[in-house]
């Protein structure tokens, strides 16, 4: 076979590899030390899942994390990984996205690691687009250093950190997601997986920054943070699933809503005062304009129910992407440079 006759094999061999992928072929045989029932094992098996499903071959995939409970992702995806530094997970991603851009790069940070530390690489990663998937498990708090109040933690939280209650307002991580400008900003929870399932697919397939918030429990140091959404008994009360296009809308019956009163959002029973269907706010992920979906992060328990699903998804050219062009311009113009030569160039001085 020649050389020419074996490049076009390699797609239909790659693609016999992708359709033969399991969801164990990503588990490594790394111990997983995570406390029994954290939130963590699932997000775990679904990206598994979600990088099987989606035939990304192992050699194709990297995970980069900084520290954290979060930060041990990378030891657990049999696939290749880097174990970073406090908060510089998108930064080290970043240089490999930008020296293999083929690369599936996977950024797995935590609220402190990527909010406190990292929250400049982190909004920086996003502004640019850079086309990596960035996953930020929240559980509210530090669990690997032992409890202490997180970025996230609401106001008044007693930790070991702060036992008279955290004087700090708390950071919204789907917020400032939008205001750097995301091209893909979602949430999920830990314990609807097929939800989860479907946000890690379409952020995969997304080409640009795809964020997604992960609301997860701490089961040692902040068990119970999200039960209103978690509960079965209770969560379809105080969640929002948002769908593009479709009227946003809650409740076992899916008789609640959401309307504008002036600027601002209020809860209305359909049928009730008379509201209507058409009253409703129609959800549009893919407007350019950030009102919609920053007003649909803003709402939080008790006042309101909490969204889930993808906030906004518009296409943008990708940093990476907008590079390459650059530096195939630039050698098309001047040639491939020579390093040693450009060293070399100018006044040199020979130090014996």
């Amino acid at each position: 076979m020649s050389t020419d006759e074996r490049l076009l094999c390699q797609p239909q061999q790659a693609a016999d590899e992708a359709l033969s992928l399991s969801k164990r072929d990503f588990q490594s045989p790394q111990q997983v030390k995570w406390c029994p029932g954290c939130g963590s094992f699932a997000v775990l098996g679904q990206v598994q899942h979600a990088l099987a499903e989606m035939g990304v071959p192992r050699e194709k995939a990297v995970f980069v994390s900084g520290i954290g409970c979060s930060s041990r992702f990378p030891y657990y995806m049999n696939t290749y990984g880097i174990h970073g530094i406090h908060g510089r997970a998108p930064a080290l991603a970043w240089g490999v996205k930008c020296a293999q851009p083929d690369l599936s790069v996977w950024v797995v940070t935590g609220d402190g690691d990527g909010l406190s530390i990292g929250g400049n690489h982190l909004i920086h990663c996003m502004r640019r687009n850079l086309d990596v998937n960035i996953l930020l498990l929240n559980n509210q708090v530090y669990g690997l250093t032992k409890g202490q109040y997180s970025p996230t933690s609401p106001y008044g939280t007693r930790t070991k950190s702060s036992p008279s209650g955290t004087i700090e307002q708390p950071i919204h991580p789907v917020q400032i997601a939008l205001a750097a400008e995301a091209t893909f900003v979602a949430r999920t929870v830990f314990s609807d997986t097929a939800h989860m399932a479907r946000i890690l697919a379409a952020a995969a397939r997304h080409r640009g920054t795809a964020f997604i918030e992960i609301l997860q429990n701490c089961v040692v140091f902040a068990d119970g943070a999200f039960t209103e959404v978690t509960d079965r008994r209770q969560r379809d009360a105080h969640r929002i699933l948002l769908e593009d296009g479709e009227p946003i809308r809650f409740g076992s019956d899916g008789r609640q809503g959401i309307v504008l009163r002036g600027l601002e959002p209020a809860v209305v029973t359909l049928g009730e005062e008379g509201a209507a269907e058409e009253d409703l706010l129609v959800h549009n992920a893919k407007t350019p304009s950030r009102t919609l979906a920053a007003l649909l992060a803003s709402l939080e328990p008790p006042q309101f129910p909490q969204a889930f699903g993808i906030f906004r998804q518009l296409e943008k050219p990708t940093y990476d992407g907008l590079l390459m062009q650059q530096i195939h311009s630039a050698v098309e113009k001047n040639g491939r440079g020579d390093l040693a030569r450009l060293l070399g160039a100018g006044t040199t001085w020979y130090v014996d």
